[in-house]
């Protein structure tokens, strides 16, 4: 293919990265998002998420006119789909930003063109693209009924990078390429190549989405064991941080550190695609997403009983208990709250004791709409450390630095083991 501009759909926590990378290479590319904020943000050479580097990497490629933002599709040679793939309140998998992408570039594809699929979709997503890309064009072919002679290339690339280190492991990680045909996967391939410093690793479009689906479950599973583990230990009286350190001493084991929950855009929702498509075969994989889904109620649970414990020590009334929840992302030193386990045990903490509840989470500047509704006040560490009960739910790097004097009428509860 003659490669002179791409197109990525959706600019935001891999969209962003995956454009500023390939502008980076001299690249022309053209960034697409329904995100009007986004999209002037961006123009301005700013971004809208926080990930490190990325700022600088953005300014660069707007200010030497690589990248571009707008919120409408235009003709490009490759267009990256990278937009959200969440599940409903079933664990069924919504598809329908995918499609709203599909229909948006629709208009504007042409013969030699290259569709690639990087969001993270149950399996068949990559072909159900493709068929609504072929309804909505039936002016062209599509490698589903043309084989390798079809005008447009379709083909899966999921990402697999780590929050807080994007632009590292996008170059540096593998990637697993699979295309509805061979063609299709080795066209896709040469366009990784572009910027990927590591392996481009070739199969099909089915095999590449179940991967990206089975390295998630395989965390999620071992994430599971770590969190009951630490339930376990709760019940017969045992430090679980204690325990983990002794049993990874072992050549063969390496236990996780169990947490709140799990959050994120992938690990929290990406095993139930697997369960939805395989309920009878995958009862492991649903085990571990209920016991994962059902930390958070446990570590309610452990509040209620502190607030009681408190109140009877400083001769408080219960309503009176102020409780600090420090972290509100997903995991360490990001800004994102999809799926967060410590934002959901905020909101559930704020319904329960309204009123008492302040948050701190220092990777954001202005609370969120969630937040403000529930009427959570976001403040700073050394005022959080006023509060009553103290609920640790982020190891964020700057916690780790903090003092904490509890005193005799405080109490520490620390989901995720900083002080252990």
């Amino acid at each position: 293919m003659t490669l002179g501009t791409i197109a990525v759909i959706g600019l935001g926590y891999i969209g962003l990265p995956t454009a500023a990378v390939f502008a980076s290479r001299k690249i022309k590319v053209i960034g697409v998002d329904v995100n009007l904020h986004a999209v002037e943000a961006i123009n301005r050479g700013e971004v809208h998420i926080v990930e490190p580097d990325l700022d600088m990497l953005v300014h660069a490629a707007v200010t030497e006119g690589y990248l571009r933002a707008t919120s409408v599709a235009e003709p490009a040679d490759a267009f990256l789909i990278a937009v959200p793939t969440p599940f409903n309140e079933r664990h069924e998998p919504d598809l329908s930003f995918i499609k709203s992408a599909s229909n948006s570039i629709a208009p504007v594809l042409k013969p030699g063109d290259l569709v690639v699929l990087e969001s993270t979709s149950p399996v068949g997503a990559t072909e159900q693209m493709a068929a609504w890309l072929a309804e909505a064009r039936p002016d062209l072919t599509f490698p589903q009924d043309a084989g390798e002679a079809s005008d447009i290339r379709i083909a899966h690339c999921p990402e697999r990078v780590l929050p807080g280190h994007v632009l590292r492991e996008l170059v540096h990680n593998d990637r697993v390429i699979g295309g509805i045909t061979a063609r299709c996967s080795e066209v896709a391939a040469s366009l990784y190549k572009i910027f990927v410093e590591a392996e481009c690793v070739i199969t099909d479009a089915r095999t590449a989405e179940m991967c990206k689906l089975t390295e998630n479950s395989f965390r999620d599973v071992n994430i599971a064991f770590a969190n009951e583990l630490s339930i376990i230990c709760d019940k017969l009286g045992v430090n679980v941080w204690e325990l983990i350190r002794l049993a990874n001493r072992h050549p063969r084991v390496d236990i996780l550190k169990p947490g709140p929950g799990v959050g994120g855009h992938c690990v929290a929702v990406d095993p139930w695609f697997i369960v939805n498509q395989a309920p009878k075969q995958s009862p492991l994989i649903r085990t571990a997403r209920e016991v994962n889904d059902g930390k958070p109620a446990w570590v309610i649970d452990k509040v209620k009983r502190l607030v009681d414990e408190v109140s009877e020590i400083a001769g408080k009334k219960r309503g009176s208990v102020q409780i600090a929840c420090l972290g509100l992302a997903f995991k360490a030193d990001i800004d994102d709250l999809r799926e967060s386990p410590a934002l959901a045990i905020t909101l559930e903490l704020a319904r329960l004791f309204p009123g008492q509840i302040v948050a701190v989470e220092p990777n954001i500047d202005l609370p969120p709409n969630i937040l403000r509704e529930a009427e959570v006040p976001l403040i700073e560490f050394a005022d959080a450390m006023k509060a009553d009960v103290l609920l640790l739910l982020v190891d964020h790097k700057i916690f780790s630095k903090q003092v904490f004097d509890l005193g005799q009428e405080k109490r520490l509860l620390d989901t995720r083991g900083v002080f252990a």
